[in-house]
């Protein structure tokens, strides 16, 4: 052996020795115990659970499985990771300082279908399904544009119950689909992620009674549909029923055949159901940080796949536009920020981008001009944006944009 192959064994040997940089909070958040997995009622509050629970939802909730293709669609990585930058506070960060800032469990970036980043923290690794949270509800609108285009669902001004009878005579009954996929049915409901917002009130009364008569309990509207954009996950859950109601299928089954399998998933995601066997649609979907880049590349490029629709494109572009919605859903109107489309984030921008969100963390980043994604998944402390996350984050989406030349 020459003396700098003795070297170069020598250093690897020792590189592998030392100790990984530690992730923020990583102790607070279960290190010790090897990041252990809660139960159904500490998931979601507990942070020494967090980080084992948001990737193995699957372990200890019932489930329905999407299930792989049988030829994934190839992923290949960049020859040299980008050296990507940020101005955040008032000073030039890196992926490094945002990793060692912030409680990021997966963090890839892809540009024209190649990987140009891919990392993971908290001993969390490429083959283990990490939670959507509310990210699933954008899956949701995916699949009723698809039964829409297929005439299954035959108008986005039909009410849901049109659908779903059970819910004849009550308020989300005698709301448009088109209502609900923007989240502004007018029916009061607060969530507020502190255990006493109506969407505990939603989870318990479905518990007890079951779902479609809690649906029917939020009876009070304030305002007509479609004029204000207001966050209420009930709203994602009655399209799930919708999309059941009028497709003959679980979403999860009408998922499986038409978007994942199509999009080349790699490894089969789940769906955590309900009482009633059926998916959670508005959260609790599962699946790999390459797959959801995958998704993320699927709407990059307008739903299309090797030349084959997969998305219809109509439904997309309307979906993730804002200038084809009305004024009350664009960016700083439906939010200071954000616009909000069909169950998709818009931004306010010149050029389309938009993205998926969910709390915690969770988020993908589209940039279709640029063909460009940013996937994120974390175990943050808050459920909202606390300590300035969600800002950070965008500068990092927004540094990445520009690094590719892209438009703002």
């Amino acid at each position: 052996m020459t003396i700098g192959r003795v070297w170069c064994v020598a250093f690897a040997a020792l590189a592998f020795s030392l100790p990984a940089t530690a992730a923020p909070d990583e102790e607070l958040l279960g290190k010790a115990k090897g990041y252990p997995v809660g139960t159904p009622q500490t998931w979601f509050y507990d942070e020494a659970v967090r980080v084992g629970s948001f990737s193995h939802m699957d372990s200890f909730l019932p489930h329905h499985w999407i299930r792989k293709a049988d030829t994934p669609r190839a992923l290949p990585k960049a020859a040299s990771e980008q050296d990507y930058s940020y101005r955040f506070d008032y000073e030039t960060r890196s992926v490094a300082d945002f990793l060692a800032r912030r409680r990021i469990t997966g963090l890839m970036v892809i540009k024209d279908g190649v990987v140009q980043l891919e990392r993971y923290q908290y001993d969390r690794t490429p083959d283990q399904r990490l939670l959507s949270n509310s990210m699933a509800k954008s899956i949701t609108s995916i699949a009723i544009g698809m039964a829409l285009a297929e005439g299954k669902i035959r108008s986005l001004d039909d009410t849901a119950a049109t659908y779903v009878t059970e819910l004849a005579g009550c308020a989300y009954g005698e709301t448009p689909i088109r209502a609900l996929l923007r989240m502004a049915s007018g029916i009061t409901f607060t969530e507020k992620y502190d255990g006493k917002d109506d969407l505990q009130k939603f989870a318990m009364m479905s518990i007890r009674e079951g779902t479609i008569p809690a649906m029917r309990a939020f009876n009070q509207r304030d305002l007509p549909p479609n004029t204000k954009f207001q966050y209420a996950s009930i709203e994602t859950l009655v399209l799930s029923y919708v999309l059941k109601s009028a497709t003959g299928q679980s979403l999860s089954d009408y998922v499986t055949a038409r978007l994942w399998q199509p999009m080349g998933a790699e490894a089969d995601a789940s769906w955590i159901t309900n009482r009633d066997n059926v998916e959670l649609a508005h959260g609790f979907y599962n699946a790999t940080l390459r797959d959801w880049g995958r998704l993320g590349m699927l709407l990059a490029d307008d739903g299309a796949r090797d030349g084959k629709q997969i998305i219809p494109r109509d439904y997309l572009l309307e979906a993730t536009d804002y200038n084809r919605h009305p004024l009350a859903f664009h960016p700083r109107k439906a939010t200071p920020y954000f616009g909000y489309g069909y169950k998709f984030w818009l931004y306010p921008a010149t050029q389309r981008k938009f993205a998926l969100l969910g709390v915690y963390g969770q988020s993908i980043f589209v940039d279709p001009a640029q063909r460009l994604v940013m996937v994120v998944t974390a175990a943050q402390k808050a459920a909202s944006d606390g300590e300035q996350f969600g800002a950070e984050r965008d500068a990092l989406w927004r540094g990445i944009v520009q690094r590719h030349g892209g438009q703002w």
